[in-house]
């Protein structure tokens, strides 16, 4: 293993990518501002560069997550961005998940630049520890066959979508209509108890019914609507804002999708009020 792997963004997400990066063998060379993160990544093997732009200098893969565009934003501008110090031959894995729009101007702005992979994730901190995050690529295929080895460390499946842009595009499609089968699964709680029916009984039995889906198991997973609101409804309404942009962006109407993550029940996805 040659390539030598920048990282930045080692929060929830991003420190048990590291680890995982470290014990497959990769030489990771890590930039974080918090200084527990840099004691514990750097007792477990991360080199510990002294800024954004040292740690872009050194590498010839770099991993970027952060949580929303405008921090990727400012992590990529400016003299001392990645962007303005990567190598020209070095690529960019982003898994931010936001728009094609922000991806694409970081870009246009660095032309000679290092070339740049859409990267969105699907799952958890404990997805990525097994090394069973799901992983999508947007990119040009020799670019995409760079990275795939440094990727899955972590990632198992890696889905290949086609070109710049692609995965951005398909991850945020999933999460709108992973938005809107929450509202439904909450829809259907609600109706339930209409019919005298317990939500964790509910939840149980569909489980085991043709009704059943991701989201609903979700809900069920941390006990019911309102706690899946509290945790889940945070990150779900910052991608359904990102999906809402990218679509303003491309003249596209989200249509019943959008309808129904707005009517639902669950208040911190929707307008109406549980």
């Amino acid at each position: 293993m040659t390539d030598i792997i920048g990282f930045l963004g080692a929060g929830q997400m991003g420190e048990p990518m590291v680890r995982r990066l470290l014990d497959a063998g990769h030489d990771v060379r890590l930039y974080a501002r918090k200084e527990e993160v840099r004691m514990r990544l750097g007792a477990a093997g991360a080199y510990l560069a002294d800024s954004v732009a040292d740690m872009a200098r050194q590498a010839d893969i770099l991993v970027v997550c952060p949580f929303s565009d405008a921090q990727l934003t400012e992590l990529a501008a400016g003299p001392d961005g990645f962007m303005a110090n990567a190598k020209d031959s070095a690529v960019v894995v982003s898994h931010t998940t936001g728009t094609v729009g922000t991806l694409a101007k970081i870009r246009a702005d660095h032309p000679d630049g290092p070339e740049l992979v859409d990267a969105p994730v699907s799952g958890s901190a404990d997805d990525i520890a097994a090394g069973k995050l799901t992983v999508l690529l947007g990119g040009e295929e020799q670019v995409l066959a760079r990275v795939e080895a440094a990727v899955g460390a972590y990632a198992d499946p890696i889905i290949r979508t086609g070109p710049f842009g692609s995965a951005l595009n398909v991850k945020l499609v999933n999460n709108l209509l992973f938005a809107a089968n929450a509202q439904l699964a909450a829809a259907a709680v609600e109706l339930g108890e209409h019919l005298g029916i317990g939500s964790r009984e509910l939840l149980d039995a569909i489980a085991l019914c043709s009704g059943r889906s991701h989201a609903l198991a979700s809900i069920g997973k941390v006990g019911g609507v309102e706690t899946f609101d509290e945790f889940a409804s945070p990150f779900l309404r910052k991608d359904v804002a990102a999906c809402t942009a990218a679509a303003e962006d491309a003249g596209v109407d989200l249509g019943w999708l959008a309808a129904v993550v707005e009517a639902g029940p669950i208040p911190g996805l929707g307008r109406r009020k549980g």
